[in-house]
């Protein structure tokens, strides 16, 4: 298999840091799968030399990175020869072609055969919006590169994963008083259809398990706390279980993330984003892994920004970039041969009580032990 592309991130941020950190720490019980950064070399080197990292730096084609991969850091120069010269910390426009020639260059790869998934790291909006940069974000871009000009692009959908829980906000950078407006039966339909689907092609889980928390206290209480648990959630559920899709909802939010509840479902969606991702940054603030669903390309990232607060001190920690990295290889390994996991036993999901969920398990038992 092909090795993993890795973006530069906004190289004032932590992005390229975190890669040396990976790569230091490759090996062990749970190795890295090999990857190569798309970035300039002599910045990565001067970064290295800055934080007093030993991580020898090596200028490779993707072919030959994997090799490379056990004795230094592979870097993919940027294909216009860019040079970076960003001060950690210190976002600057100037460094915002970079940023963007980084995503375009990896996700180019991917689409070649030449890398088996892109992983990204973080990207500051603010940043490349002041120099013209036209997307909602670094999603909605992955998705217009992920088709031809001019073509419609697939519509993303954000999945938080840890081992411990999995979270899918249905709604997410909009103010909350938006949310009733924009949370419609057919987004809620659009959004279960792509997590289902992509669960089964990407994570070879055969019959994903779903849940939807409602949006008000109690899940609505049949209409006497708001209606839309009640007419629009409530509906859509039915219509995507008469399609064959095993969800459930909507459910009480306050009660859909204790260690028990978790062991009933796959991945929980919920209308809000800060319904969703509370819950699983709570359980696994360090490791969570943001996976973007709907592409024709597996993608994800570490689950947190740019930190300028702490760029260049070598104290960000990669666990959350390493598991970036870790799942990006299996979800590429699925997607190229479907029979490779075909029950997900090799992808946990809502690890319960520090033990996976039963094989073939599809309900809670209340007599199982905390």
């Amino acid at each position: 298999m092909p090795p993993l592309a890795l973006t530069l991130g906004d190289p004032a941020g932590i992005g390229p840091e975190l890669a040396l950190s990976a790569w230091l720490a490759r090996g062990g019980a749970d190795p890295l799968p090999p990857f190569f950064l798309v970035a300039d070399p002599a910045f990565i080197e001067r970064l290295a030399n800055r934080l007093n990292r030993l991580v020898p730096v090596a200028e490779v084609d993707p072919e030959t990175a994997a090799e490379v991969f056990p004795s230094a850091l592979p870097v993919v120069p940027l294909p216009s020869g860019a040079l970076v010269g960003a001060e950690p910390g210190v976002p600057d426009t100037v460094n915002a072609g970079a940023t963007i020639e980084s995503i375009t260059t990896a996700v180019a790869f991917v689409k070649a055969g030449r890398a088996s998934a892109v992983v990204t790291n973080p990207i500051a909006k603010f940043v490349l919006t002041r120099t013209g940069f036209a997307h909602p974000g670094h999603t909605e871009f992955l998705a217009a590169l992920s088709v031809p000009p001019g073509r419609t692009p697939p519509r993303p959908v954000m999945m938080i994963w840890s081992a411990g829980l999995s979270v899918v906000p249905v709604t997410i950078h909009v103010p909350l008083k938006d949310v009733p407006h924009l949370l419609t039966q057919e987004l809620v339909e659009e959004t279960a259809t792509i997590v289902a689907r992509d669960l089964q092609e990407k994570f070879g889980l055969p019959e994903p398990r779903l849940v939807l928390a409602g949006l008000n206290p109690h899940a609505g209480e049949a209409g006497t706390i708001g209606h839309e648990d009640r007419d629009v959630l409530a509906p859509a559920v039915a219509r995507l279980r008469a399609a064959g899709i095993d969800i459930r909802g909507p459910l009480p939010a306050d009660t859909l993330f204790h260690a028990r509840a978790r062991a009933a479902y796959d991945v929980a969606l919920a209308p809000t984003h800060d319904q969703a991702l509370i819950p699983v940054k709570t359980i696994a603030f360090d490791d969570g892994v943001n996976v973007t669903l709907g592409l024709p390309f597996v993608r994800t990232s570490p689950d947190h920004g740019t930190a300028f607060d702490i760029a260049g001190q070598g104290i960000a920690r990669p666990d959350s970039l390493m598991a970036a990295l870790r799942l990006a290889a299996r979800l590429a390994a699925n997607s190229a041969d479907p029979a490779a996991t075909p029950s997900g036993e090799d992808i946990p999901f809502n690890v319960y009580a520090g033990r996976p969920r039963p094989a073939g398990a599809r309900h809670f038992d209340p007599e199982d032990e905390l």
